[in-house]
């Protein structure tokens, strides 16, 4: 490795180690900052791996153009095994007929699929990553808190992905593999890419969607040959008020599934350049999420419809991956092959968890961004690797209530990023736009106080409008003859979107920024 490599840019004034400089050189900062082992760290970076984390990339460096992968990344993302179980829940939880599951699926997924692709627009916009953005509406504290939510949104995706992809290796042969080996190998799959980074993961993500798709394609033939039946819920599903409830609720699991990205969406796209048009971005986002995510829901919801006993038992047996083993099971050998295909689509869907966790955690503050991102990555794998070995007996509740609670806090943290942008941010407006060389420093960056409280209230309207197994809001109660209807993720962000201008006016006047 040649010294030159890592020196200080003289010409520029970089003599020592610095913040604008940990922007333009990341990699020089990380191998002088770790002395002895900088040498080792220096290696990785010549095959590779990626050094730049949460700093700010410049407008000079922003190298790749080609927005298209924000259609070809989402699209690879969730044209996955693991979006298969979300359209299932819509018959095992809530026995909504499949009209009425195609129908929320639609619906609210447009409404989650703009929110995230509204995000999205904001990192050519910044050069920055989506947790970073954030400290421009919430503050540096505020930022960090995010930044905790993200760090379990992401590792709750983690580990459900690698729980329902080791699931359906173990189907395969069962016997032969043991669960637990099955999500040790998703993970590792998975931890790959991430560890080397942004160009890799964009690489991956390119290409991965196109198998995938041809084989979803198959397992709705299949299924077809099977013997759908659209009617089959109908005498288990429930009328007036509770449909609407239940409608309400499989929504917000519906909604969750596509805002999950949210918190991430600025994270794939920072290196595009500064001009680049946001309707570009935002078109493409939409549809790079909503088109397979929704595919792949109703192709969930549709599985449920077959009453055959032995695809019913099936599903009773093994859960989601006993149920596509059935389906395939008429290509003998080569379903099995295809279920292989199938557990190992995960890992397109469990990149970016991973990636954008090791980003978050950098986010947390200085103390965490000093550490290179490739270690985070890899503790990252270890935790949900962990969890999903802790929890693999109890993927559906786990899936259910999880997905549920992740709309709550992406549903008012979007809103908070998007007023802060259209109201304060705009040309014209009382900020007039981003201080983007302010983005690591606390005394610059608003106070946060606006964005904190406005986010508590966003809490406080998911807590009155939730209903979960262990817990019901009064306004959730009252929404529902039985269980009450999910009315969460809608509460908390009309709760939030309603305090939070006033509050960042009043902070605005009070402190300048």
């Amino acid at each position: 490795m040649s010294d030159d490599r890592y020196s200080p840019d003289k010409e520029k004034g970089y003599d020592a180690p610095s913040r604008v400089e940990a922007e333009v050189a990341p990699e020089y900062v990380i191998v002088r900052r770790f002395g002895v082992l900088g040498p080792v760290i220096g290696k990785l970076f010549d095959i590779g791996v990626e050094a730049r984390g949460v700093e700010r990339v410049p407008e000079d460096q922003r190298e790749t153009k080609n927005t298209w992968n924000n259609l070809l990344m989402w699209w690879s993302v969730n044209t996955v095994l693991t979006t298969i179980p979300i359209g299932v829940l819509a018959q095992e939880f809530y026995t909504l007929t499949f009209a009425h599951a195609v129908a929320t699926i639609l619906c609210f997924g447009a409404l989650g699929a703009i929110a995230t692709a509204f995000i999205a627009t904001l990192g050519p916009r910044t050069g920055l990553r989506t947790m970073v953005i954030t400290r421009f509406s919430s503050g540096y504290v505020g930022g960090t808190i995010y930044s905790i939510l993200n760090i379990l949104t992401q590792l709750g995706f983690s580990t459900t992905a690698v729980i329902l992809g080791g699931q359906t290796l173990a189907s395969i042969n069962p016997g032969t593999l043991p669960l637990t080996v099955g999500i040790v190998i998703i993970g590792l799959c998975s931890l790959i890419p991430c560890f080397i980074g942004y160009n890799m993961v964009h690489i991956y993500e390119r290409y991965a969607w196109i198998a995938i798709f041809i084989v979803m394609c198959f397992l709705w033939g299949l299924g077809g040959k099977a013997g759908y039946d659209v009617g089959a819920q109908k005498t288990l599903e429930d009328t007036g008020r509770n449909l609407s409830a239940d409608v309400l609720s499989f929504g917000g699991i519906v909604f969750g599934s596509f805002t999950g990205w949210a918190p991430v969406a600025a994270d794939y796209n920072c290196r595009l350049p500064v001009e680049t048009s946001s309707t570009k971005v935002f078109v493409l986002t939409f549809f790079g999420l909503f088109i397979p995510i929704c595919f792949v829901e109703i192709l969930g919801a549709a599985l449920m419809t077959i009453t055959n006993p032995a695809y019913v038992d099936a599903f009773t047996n093994g859960g989601t991956g006993g149920l596509l083993s059935q389906v395939l099971s008429p290509w003998k050998g080569g379903g099995k092959f295809i279920l292989v295909l199938l557990a190992l689509s995960v890992v397109a869907n469990n990149i970016p968890n991973t990636y954008s966790t090791a980003l978050s955690l950098q986010a947390l503050g200085r103390p965490f961004a000093i550490i290179p991102r490739f270690f985070w990555t890899i503790l990252a794998f270890a935790a949900y690797t962990v969890a999903g070995v802790a929890g693999r007996e109890h993927f559906s509740e786990i899936l259910s209530n999880f997905l549920s609670i992740l709309s709550y806090w992406t549903a008012f943290f979007i809103v908070i990023v998007a007023e802060e942008h259209l109201i304060f941010r705009r040309a014209g407006g009382v900020l007039g736009g981003y201080q983007l060389d302010d983005w690591d420093i606390p005394s610059r960056l608003p106070l946060g106080v606006a964005g904190i409280l406005a986010g508590c209230f966003g809490v406080t309207g998911a807590i009155v409008g939730m209903s979960e197994v262990w817990y019901t809001g009064p306004l959730g109660k009252a929404a529902g003859d039985l269980y009450g209807a999910d009315l969460g993720f809608e509460l908390a962000a009309a709760f939030a979107a309603v305090t939070y201008p006033p509050l960042r006016y009043l902070e605005i006047r009070l402190t300048g920024r």
